[in-house]
């Protein structure tokens, strides 16, 4: 079990990255530290990409980069959790993804450049605990601390929603993964114990303060299915064609964000029965996010839970994107006294689940869902106790 906000833990992490960055590059100048967090997602799953609302909170597992300039034209990227080291040249940049960690960066510094700003050459070490392909966005982790760090060396500022736009693009156009706005818009707003109620469509948000004494549990169930890059794909194929369809009898709708589930039925007869029950999850996974919203306000934690009891059978049922993986992780917490709500997080077919667990509750949860999920699958779990963490930061590196 990782019981993350160790600042300890972090400062060996930082402490270790700058000797790594020194073996690597013979720097005159010491390095500048930038930390992105990576995000789990309460409730709102697959709306962000529907114009939706969702409720990210940024986690304290973290995107470490060390970042000094060059001379030359140069990015030298170490990346100390793959002991690997890329390069790439500014003034001729290769403008085609690769299929790898190095893409990310790439991308970033492609959107920079095409933003204006003059990339300077440097040199970057990078760490992360974010663990990979387990749905918490260690890749927007890693695009927003590596954006800021070429930022900073470039002499130059963003604003944070930019920042979070410029790495959303830098993956959808330079990666290939169509991801909304929520992964990279977590990790540059974050804030320490608070939620963002984010709109996806004005990018409005809310910093909403969760409940004291409740943990945010994330069960890694180490699985990620095969198909989970293409299935994602295919689901906003599948709430686009819903629009389409709807837009006939609805012409002012834009996104599923706009359709009731009262109008959604009425024009049951002209969607198959696929395409409505992919639109029934966003548009009721939306009304979810807001209903849970009013009851993390009054203090109401049993209707949280209710909610992401809801939004797992909907994401199960109707938007077909569990796997029997998560869904023993969902029983498992769901049956013990202290858990307050469990459901499957991040783009699904594996990866993770969040649960909401009062705090005195939390050693007794790990162990039984541990042990529950090892019996039924094999597999040991991977448990990561998280607080909401900050967002973007630029960490001192005074010696």
């Amino acid at each position: 079990m990782h019981h993350s906000s160790s600042n300890s833990r972090d400062t060996a992490i930082v402490t270790s990255l700058l000797a790594s960055f020194s073996t690597r590059f013979s720097a005159a100048s010491k390095p500048r530290i930038f930390r992105a967090p990576g995000r789990v997602n309460l409730i709102g799953e697959h709306t962000d990409y529907n114009d939706g609302f969702v409720l990210p909170a940024a986690i304290d597992l973290y995107t470490w980069t060390a970042v000094a300039p060059r001379t030359d034209r140069k990015l030298a990227v170490f990346s100390q959790n793959l002991n690997l080291l890329r390069e790439m040249d500014l003034d001729n940049p290769k403008l085609t993804a690769s299929g790898n960690w190095f893409d990310y960066i790439h991308g970033v510094a492609v959107m920079l450049a095409e933003r204006g700003i003059s990339v300077q050459g440097a040199n970057l070490a990078i760490c992360s605990n974010v663990p990979l392909g387990a749905g918490l966005s260690s890749s927007a982790a890693l695009e927003v601390s590596v954006a800021s760090a070429l930022l900073a060396v470039a002499g130059h500022t963003l604003a944070l929603e930019d920042i979070a736009r410029l790495c959303q693009r830098a993956e959808n156009e330079f990666v290939g993964a169509r991801v909304g706005i929520m992964d990279q818009f977590a990790s540059c707003f974050g804030s320490a114990n608070k939620a963002i109620l984010l709109d996806c469509r004005s990018l409005e948000y809310e910093l909403l303060p969760l409940p004291p004494n409740v943990a945010m549990i994330i069960c890694n169930s180490m699985v990620k299915h095969e198909h989970a890059g293409g299935a994602y794909n295919d689901r906003r194929a599948q709430c686009e064609e819903g629009v389409r369809v709807l837009q006939r009898r609805l012409p002012f709708i834009q996104a599923l964000r706009d359709v009731s589930l009262a109008q959604l039925e009425s024009c049951r007869t002209e969607l198959s029965d696929l395409i409505f029950r992919r639109c029934r999850h966003v548009i009721g996974e939306n009304a979810r996010v807001l209903r849970t919203v009013e009851a993390l306000r009054a203090g109401a934690l049993a209707d949280v839970g209710r909610c992401m009891a809801d939004s797992h059978r909907s994401l199960r049922d109707d938007f077909e994107v569990s796997c029997r993986e998560l869904d023993i992780l969902v029983d498992a917490a769901r049956s013990l006294s202290g858990t307050i709500g469990s459901r499957m997080t991040g783009g699904g077919f594996g990866g993770c689940t969040i649960n909401l667990v009062e705090s005195g509750a939390v050693e007794l949860f790990t162990q039984k869902v541990s042990a529950a999920y090892k019996a039924a699958t094999q597999i040991d779990l991977e448990i990561y106790v998280c607080a909401a963490g900050a967002g973007v930061t630029e960490v001192s590196n005074d010696d």
